[in-house]
């Protein structure tokens, strides 16, 4: 039985690489028919400039707002004990399709080059009226990769019916241990009010979120005066009834029809400082000591300014695990800050390759307001590069609406998803693209 389910699973992997590859052969067809004057989203970004003045990096600051334990306790006390990522997953109820089972149309949000490795497609019916977001992994979370004994994909989505406080967010919890059978089930964000006797759905998309120890962190649109929300993966609640609404309901609580919520444990306040940068995609890099929350904004093709990268830094502190590191009066101040020349920036990391004297920045470009691919981008202090693709050698390379980027280093791949497709390269292969 052991020998046919590898000779299976290894007929399913060809079947796999045989799809990603004529796939990425279409899309390099699709992308030589690009023409010269489309090929170049933007003149070259340069190199990274320092931003080091009070008042450069007074405009990243953020400032801390803890969740009172009581209003926490209470939920807990009325909800029933919080659950934890395992029990999660072992009620995973929907299934991945791998790149060889999804329509020509899904696999045309991946990316051209550097193509993905690994791909998958979500439930059509679980995801209609809802949009994609960012992606996080275990790989975050732990040094060995793991939570507990499982690998994980974390996954947002958000919906927004067009009504005030109509938006919903909520994340997608992915067994990824077997890479031929991913399950997932998802649990809905949430904010405790009322003193912790009622909670509200994050009205907000979820454009970077990163998984750092046991707390969840996830960024916020223009929409909200919190630039972040934390949550604590250890505090799960389950919801008692299957109902379309959010919150206490008669006889029980809901979350709009998901089996779980996540109420959030604390928020970062945005700087009221003028030009305060709200961070769009955020990464973690282990690359530092402490590890880092690396952070960027999205200013459009046709703004006015540059676009900011930084970072913060994580607390070492054990009774603030997973949370970035505050002064006394709640302030998390950046440790380094640069200023890039690149617009529509959906995804960033930041990772400094074995005996490099500085790291390397990521850059997932969207297209701005074109239809279309957007473009991959290595930026440092001296220069910029970047992916090209087709006979005319377009930038337009990387996938349409660039999402975030998360660095799985255990197993040295990237991780991102666009449109309806959840994919996976190593960062060998990006930075071949890039040389």
């Amino acid at each position: 039985m052991k020998h046919r389910g590898r000779h299976r699973r290894r007929r399913r992997g060809r079947a796999l690489r045989a799809a990603l590859t004529g796939a990425a052969l279409a899309l390099t067809g699709a992308a030589t028919m690009i023409s010269a004057s489309q090929a170049t989203m933007a003149d070259d970004p340069g190199a990274l400039k320092p931003l080091t003045s009070a008042a450069e990096t007074g405009a990243l600051r953020l400032t801390e707002h803890r969740v009172p334990g009581a209003w926490l306790d209470r939920l807990s006390s009325a909800m029933g004990d919080p659950v934890g990522v395992d029990t999660v997953l072992d009620s995973a109820d929907r299934t991945l399709r791998e790149a060889a089972d999804c329509t020509s149309e899904e696999r045309e949000a991946l990316p051209v080059s550097p193509a993905a490795t690994r791909a998958y497609c979500w439930d059509d019916g679980d995801t209609a009226g809802w949009r994609p977001g960012a992606v996080t992994t275990s790989g975050d979370a732990e040094e060995d990769g793991r939570w507990g004994a499982h690998r994980v994909v974390l996954s947002a989505w958000a919906r927004d019916d067009a009504t005030p406080g109509g938006g919903l967010a909520r994340v997608s919890f992915v067994d990824a241990d077997d890479p031929d059978h991913l399950s997932y089930t998802s649990a809905l964000l949430a904010v405790p009010v009322d003193g912790g006797q009622d909670y509200r759905g994050l009205d907000s998309p979820v454009s970077g979120m990163v998984w750092y120890q046991d707390k969840l962190l996830v960024t916020t649109g223009a929409g909200d005066r919190e630039a972040l929300y934390a949550y604590d993966m250890d505090r799960v609640q389950r919801a008692t009834t299957r109902a379309d609404a959010v919150g206490r309901v008669p006889g029980g609580w809901a979350a709009n029809g998901h089996r779980y919520v996540l109420p959030a444990v604390a928020t970062y306040r945005l700087s009221a400082a003028d030009g305060a940068a709200r961070p769009g995609a955020i990464s973690l890099d282990r690359g530092t000591v402490p590890a880092s929350l690396v952070a960027s904004e999205r200013v459009s093709a046709d703004g006015d300014r540059p676009a900011r990268l930084w970072r913060y830094a994580f607390s070492p502190d054990p009774a603030r695990s997973g949370l970035p590191a505050a002064d006394s009066a709640g302030h998390v101040d950046a440790l380094e800050a640069y200023e890039t020349g690149a617009a529509e920036v959906g995804g960033v990391l930041s990772h400094r390759p074995a005996g490099a004297d500085r790291p390397d920045w990521y850059l997932g470009r969207a297209a701005g307001g074109r239809e279309g691919r957007g473009a991959l981008w290595r930026q440092d202090t001296e220069g910029a590069r970047v992916a090209e693709c087709g006979a005319d050698r377009s930038q337009r390379c990387w996938s349409g609406p660039a999402g975030s980027l998360s660095y799985w280093a255990q197993t040295g791949e990237v991780w991102s998803q666009s449109g309806r497709m959840l994919f996976a390269l190593p960062l060998r292969s990006i930075e071949e693209a890039l040389h």
